[in-house]
């Protein structure tokens, strides 16, 4: 990353001999440690929340694809009975609180049918 060769540390470390003196050289490394912890504790920090914010993104693109392409079958499709046609009542039985005069007549026996084979075991 900061492309430092062997000759340049060779040289960081002399000058921070120099300038630091042995004594106080762990102390000053123990620091810069730290520092490079917390810096690189925040990097990861801000990364995380970029990529969170970038799955949201993409999260929201999918599901505005996915509105559209239902929208799009939903007005392609034949439309179905809803819930109130397929509860109204079968065969001779009125509904409750109709009278016989609104009772649908019984349907006649259907001429074709379809001849399903049995379910497997």
């Amino acid at each position: 990353m900061f492309d430092v060769g062997a000759s340049e540390l060779l040289m960081i470390v002399i000058v921070a001999v120099v300038v630091i003196g042995p004594k106080d050289m762990p102390m000053a490394l123990r620091t810069a440690g730290r520092w490079i912890g917390k810096m690189r504790k925040m990097s990861n920090h801000f990364r995380a929340g970029i990529d969170a914010m970038v799955r949201e993104a993409e999260l929201e693109e999918m599901e505005r694809k996915w509105r559209e392409q239902n929208e799009e079958i939903m007005k392609s499709a034949p439309q179905l009975p809803t819930a109130e046609e397929m509860q109204a009542p079968v065969g001779g039985q009125p509904a409750a609180g109709a009278t016989p005069a609104e009772a649908p007549a019984p349907e006649a026996p259907k001429q074709a049918e379809l001849h399903l084979p049995p379910p497997p075991p």
